[in-house]
């Protein structure tokens, strides 16, 4: 059986990684993933690969059994009679997504609609979000509601081990206070390509210069804008935008800046500080790209629009998370009900159902019985009406 997978156009992370890794110790599977030339060093040297941008992946996706994706492959391909198609998106939304969106290149969603039609099942990571990826995409397949396997890590006991190993990894000291800086894209930006590189809007290195020593930042363009956003040189500054997985950057940082990126609701699970330096707020919700909720009064730290101001909330990020507690808990009880670490025991137990290929060698493969372990919390929402 051929399983094919892919993530953010050839990237070796999120939801499909996580499902990958769960079923490494499974008989008569056989792993191909999509990779890009310049993410090709984040796979590990055992991972099959293909090209992303030749002909190698149209081959492999049409003959593919299981297709895992985080988001719409965008090559020109033609789903297999009875392969399943099972789309895991990549979070939570805070920013209108597909027909919601404000605006859009002319003929891009008309595209995108192309590998939506073949999608067979998706999922979501909490109720809240069910309704609106179903409305967005016109999807009308099953949405499984199951937590999103990607953040299984982040509650489970070899975080702290992986923790260290990245820390290591990326040169920081012991005991160094880290800054993780993930803003999201802006539509607009993207779509004009006469600009070829795209300034930040702030300077980590002027943020790490006013935080002073015992701290780093970390910078973690968008996929959309990487390579396209420069980043300074500097000893207490990381360009982290071509690490594979941001899922172990969440664990290797102290603390979180973002925007409106979705980051914030994965990172709510470590229950670690955040601030949102949200210097574009009104333009970007009311003209780029447009929210599903006000993120002011629900935010889980503070919102700023000054880089004063964000230096202010970082100096003490601990008496930050306490000040917003209350908002804190609220946010997780919304947005992170399933992230409990079991979530892809639950999407695993779902596609033995769906898939037959993958029934007998689950049984048989995997340390835990998948069949006892889908949580109360764990929904399947019928096709839209």
């Amino acid at each position: 059986m051929r399983i094919v997978y892919h993530s953010f156009h050839g990237r070796f992370s999120d939801n499909p990684r996580a499902l990958h890794e769960a079923l490494l110790g499974v008989d008569g599977l056989e792993h191909v993933w999509l990779a890009h030339e310049p993410h090709l060093a984040g796979f590990p040297d055992d991972v099959r690969t293909v090209d992303i941008e030749t002909g190698e992946a149209v081959d492999a996706l049409e003959s593919a059994d299981l297709v895992v994706s985080n988001t719409h492959v965008e090559v020109d391909w033609h789903k297999p009679a009875g392969a399943t198609y099972l789309q895991t998106w990549h979070g939570t939304p805070l920013k209108r997504i597909h027909y919601d969106v404000l605006w859009a290149p002319e003929g891009r969603l008309d595209r995108l609609d192309l590998d939506v039609a073949m999608w067979d099942v998706m999922l979501s990571p909490n109720a809240v979000s069910t309704p609106r990826l179903q409305r967005a995409f016109g999807f009308r397949g099953e949405v499984w509601e199951t937590g999103y396997p990607r953040n299984d890590l982040l509650t489970a006991p070899e975080g702290q081990r992986r923790r260290d190993e990245v820390r290591a990894e990326l040169g920081l000291e012991p005991g160094t206070r880290v800054v993780l800086y993930a803003p999201t894209w802006r539509d607009d930006e993207w779509a004009d390509t006469s600009r070829a590189r795209v300034p930040l809007a702030l300077d980590p290195a002027e943020l790490a210069d006013d935080l002073g020593p015992g701290h780093a930042v970390l910078v973690r363009s968008h996929g959309h804008m990487t390579g396209r956003i420069p980043v300074p040189r500097h000893a207490s500054v990381r360009d982290v935008s071509y690490y594979p997985d941001v899922r172990d950057l969440y664990l290797a940082c102290d603390v979180l800046v973002t925007d409106y990126s979705s980051v914030m609701f994965d990172f709510a699970v470590t229950g670690k500080p955040m601030a949102f330096y949200a210097y574009d707020l009104d333009r970007f919700r009311d003209s780029v790209r447009g929210f599903y909720f006000d993120l002011e009064p629900v935010a889980p730290g503070p919102v700023v629009r000054t880089f004063g101001e964000l230096t202010d909330a970082l100096v003490e990020p601990e008496a930050v998370r306490h000040a917003y507690a209350d908002r804190y808990d609220r946010f997780r009880e919304t947005f992170c009900g399933l992230e409990d670490g079991r979530a892809t025991e639950r999407v695993l137990d779902r596609l033995r159902g769906l898939v037959p290929g993958l029934a007998t060698g689950l049984a048989t493969g995997l340390a835990t019985d998948l069949s006892a372990v889908c949580a109360p919390g764990d929904r399947v929402r019928p096709a839209a009406t």
